[in-house]
């Protein structure tokens, strides 16, 4: 019996899509409603996001501007005791490290590209202020998410917004509504975690390689493969193997793309002073934009918070695995994520596509790039040959953001079905068998059904958390008066012991 053809498989493509689209079209139409402002149309959904941003930076007091320093610490182990076995299965930096390599990816190549095709270079100051505000967000999440995790008999640790909804919201005397928001968001993380972070992770990698190498279409299935592999085995190994992948793999990859758009900059550093001119102009004058600054601003305020995952939930699933005994510790870890994932890596995205010049307006342009074509054919304008290291960056972010949200579907997986060995290694495999099918085929719908569902998890968050902020508050001022009180101090460093001379 023969491999289907590429007619079969195109066939059967569009079978899929058209299924998802008659049957869960609404239910995509529903989570991205938009409403039309001067002249764009705005997703209720980001409005959502940025609105909780908003509420949580003024109800803690800004903790991304007045303790970022502390957080920094916290990340770095000065305020980890080294001789205390404390809870959990992973590091402070490790926690981070895992939860930005499921929010630094496509998004802050792909994302920019279209943000800055539709709204300019304005919308990139815009970007950079909702990324400061949802540091609030992952704040206030991840707190929670250390608070009422489960330290299971083995060790491991589950946690993440179905515990904290379920046990937190029980806590405040609402068990059934608590209980309905956990399955909710469960539920969502699982279809979500199949589709956005990892079918249309493992296509784009596919289709980036394609088209650098220039390679024939019809083996999606082979990069599938081998990225299904990679991914299974990291997966494996629980969260002490996904915390010590993701502890190298993301500051490389970090360092991989940073170095690409620094390299783009120091090239054209001439031209620094006039992208910064164009992005401060366009956020406040936005001439040619559809709907002026406002249109700017909405562009930018969508692509942070699709990009980020502020208020989304996900983040506070691996940051739950930490090792400490005080919620409030991740919760400053966390805030630093936006800053990094948004106000930095993005916006340096944003001025390398400012500086190329491309596709400069009246925005939108129906004729110009967009989306990743747009931020490859930026970098290109630099230097053709930077489409090769682009190509792997494209690569690694699809791996890294495979690999946390296999471990966030897998932990809304077993709330939903149990704790057990079937069960882990059920979804294990599935997820894996998504990675191949993701590759080898193209399933429009699908995916915009799995975004839905992505976004849709904020819906139950966000509405746990409101009702949640006053025990993250209690929390958040017992720690700080530990702090003041000298009740806990930061570690002095520990300097590797010299062998003794004989």
């Amino acid at each position: 019996m023969g491999l289907p053809s590429w007619a079969q498989a195109q066939g059967f493509d569009q079978a899929v899509d058209h299924f998802f689209a008659n049957t869960f079209g609404w239910f995509v139409d529903l989570i991205f409603y938009s409403v039309p402002i001067a002249g764009t149309q705005f997703p209720l959904i980001a409005g959502w996001l940025m609105l909780a941003a908003m509420v949580f930076s003024v109800y803690f007091g800004f903790p991304q501007l007045f303790k970022a320093k502390l957080a920094l610490d916290i990340v770095r182990g000065r305020y980890s005791n080294p001789k205390d076995r404390e809870p959990g299965e992973v590091s402070h930096f490790q926690a981070l490290t895992t939860a930005l390599s499921g929010t630094v990816g496509l998004g802050n190549m792909a994302g920019v590209g279209v943000a800055v095709a539709i709204g300019g270079p304005g919308a990139t100051f815009w970007m950079i202020i909702v990324g400061l505000f949802g540091m609030a967000t992952k704040f206030t999440e991840c707190t929670l998410g250390v608070k009422y995790r489960t330290v299971l008999p083995s060790g491991a640790i589950s946690g993440g917004p179905m515990y904290y909804l379920r046990d937190g919201l029980a806590e405040r005397g609402l068990p059934r509504l608590g209980k309905l928001l956990a399955a909710g968001f469960a539920l969502m993380a699982v279809l979500g975690a199949l589709g956005g972070g990892n079918m249309f992770q493992g296509n784009q990698a596919n289709a980036m390689i394609v088209q650098t190498f220039d390679l024939p279409t019809g083996y999606g299935w082979v990069v599938g493969l081998i990225l299904a592999l990679l991914v299974f085995g990291v997966m494996l190994g629980g969260m002490p193997k996904i915390g010590a992948v993701t502890a190298r793999l993301v500051p490389w990859m970090a360092f991989l793309y940073i170095g690409l758009t620094a390299a783009v900059l120091i090239v054209n550093f001439e031209r620094i002073p006039q992208a910064l001119t164009s992005i401060l102009d366009g956020a406040f004058r936005a001439e040619g934009v559809a709907g002026g600054v406002l249109g700017a601003l909405i562009q930018g305020l969508k692509r942070a918070t699709f990009s980020n995952e502020a208020g989304v939930g996900s983040s506070a699933i691996a940051h739950s695995a930490v090792k400490t005994k005080e919620p409030v510790t991740e919760g400053l870890v966390a805030l630093l994520e936006p800053f990094i994932d948004t106000v930095v890596i993005c916006t340096m995205t944003a001025l390398v596509i400012t500086i190329a010049g491309i596709n400069m307006g009246p925005y939108p342009n129906p004729t110009g790039l967009s989306g990743i074509e747009l931020t490859s054919a930026a970098f290109q304008e630099t230097a053709a040959w930077f489409r090769y290291p682009l190509a792997l960056a494209v690569v690694v972010f699809a791996v890294s953001t495979m690999i946390s949200w296999g471990y966030y579907g897998l932990k809304a997986w077993t709330y939903l079905l149990g704790e057990s060995r079937l069960s882990d290694a059920t979804f294990k495999l599935l997820f894996c068998s998504f990675v191949v099918v993701g590759a080898s085929i193209n399933f429009g719908a699908v995916i915009n059904f799995s975004d839905a569902a992505i976004f849709a998890m904020s819906i139950f968050n966000l509405i746990g958390v409101y009702l949640l902020a006053p025990v993250v508050k209690a929390e958040y001022k017992q720690f700080l008066a530990k702090i003041e009180s000298g009740a806990l101090k930061p570690y002095p460093k520990v300097k590797p012991s010299r062998p003794a001379m004989v």
